[in-house]
């Protein structure tokens, strides 16, 4: 039997305050790591946090939506950095997979950020980084779109280790290109799980075949800073609003049942046993990328070629010229 425990964080990040984020974080890896997990999962760009702003009446110039993006942009984490370097540690030194969201910087960009989700092994190794292909509605005013490269699922020692990002859950044919690629854990990550996130999340869970480790963020007005409550909430401020983002985490099998969770209104870490033996056992029903497939008559074509912003093209006489020297 081949059972992994996994760890979804539900908690608040240290709001628009990257490096007291990631400290909390290596302190919540430590914490999952003596609950007894062999992964932990967090939230949707849990570091610096969600961009709520944008679902808050913020319109195009609005000063508050320009003074929450730059306080985002020098608070977002550059892949490589000191910042991915301490989460790096705390994995190997816990000896836990951490999957982490993040507002990830390019490197060599003035100002885009992406919605990635950041994959780090037991050994404190970067596996890769998955950008979201299609930021969703308003998000697109905060983030760039991602491209085919990022679809990773990895080969790690618990099994074969995915993630999806939000409304990525809703793309057909994002999910079966995952589900081809043979997941047997997966994280998806979310700002927060209401029922239509849990519908969602269990419904890969079913369709894939494989274990599904939802997080989700849970926060109050009170754990923003007053003073960016303006800026970044907006008009979400109200005597009815106390609670901007409730959670709703947990870890979902194959068969679309909830192994635990879903977690209520509070911070805390949901733990659960993935026995990886169950897969198998719902394979011979459905496999939607398998025998329960048609490529005789479907057939998915996937562009997994990075696509970089600009591409410089020098021909040769310039390329010769620029060499001459002096």
């Amino acid at each position: 039997m081949t059972v992994v425990t996994a760890a979804a964080v539900q908690h608040a990040p240290v709001f628009l305050d990257r490096d007291a984020t990631i400290e909390k974080g290596v302190r919540l890896i430590a914490e999952a790591a003596r609950g007894g997990a062999d992964i932990v999962a967090f939230p949707e760009t849990w570091v610096p946090c969600y961009p709520l702003w944008i679902f808050g009446g913020t319109q195009w110039e609005d000063p508050r939506g320009k003074d929450s993006y730059a306080r985002l942009l020098p608070n977002s984490v550059l892949v490589g950095s000191e910042s991915t370097d301490r989460l790096c540690q705390a994995a190997r030194e816990h000896r836990v997979h951490v999957v982490i969201g993040i507002n990830e910087l390019e490197p060599g960009s003035r100002g885009t950020i992406y919605n990635s989700l950041l994959t780090i092994s037991p050994r404190g190794e970067i596996l890769g980084v998955h950008r979201k292909i299609m930021p969703t509605h308003a998000e697109r005013v905060v983030w760039g779109a991602g491209d085919g490269s990022t679809l990773h699922v990895y080969d790690t020692e618990l099994g074969r280790l995915g993630g999806l990002i939000c409304w990525e859950h809703w793309m057909p044919l994002t999910r079966f290109a995952m589900h081809a690629k043979g997941e047997q854990i997966h994280v998806a990550a979310w700002p927060e799980m209401p029922e239509i996130h849990h519908l969602a999340s269990r419904h890969y869970a079913f369709e894939g075949r494989c274990f599904v480790i939802c997080a989700g963020s849970y926060l109050t007005v009170d754990m923003v800073p007053e003073e960016l409550r303006e800026a970044a909430l907006g008009g979400q401020i109200g005597d009815d609003a106390s609670v901007l983002l409730p959670g709703g985490s947990g870890i979902i099998g194959p068969d679309a049942s909830w192994i635990a969770g879903p977690a209520g209104n509070e911070e805390t870490i949901v733990y659960g046993d993935m026995d990886l033996d169950q897969i198998p056992r719902e394979f011979g029903s459905l496999d939607a990328a398998g025998h329960y497939n048609r490529p005789d008559i479907f057939q998915l074509t996937v562009d997994a070629r990075p696509r970089r912003q600009i591409l410089w093209l020098e021909s040769d006489v310039e390329a010769d010229v620029g060499n001459t020297g002096s």
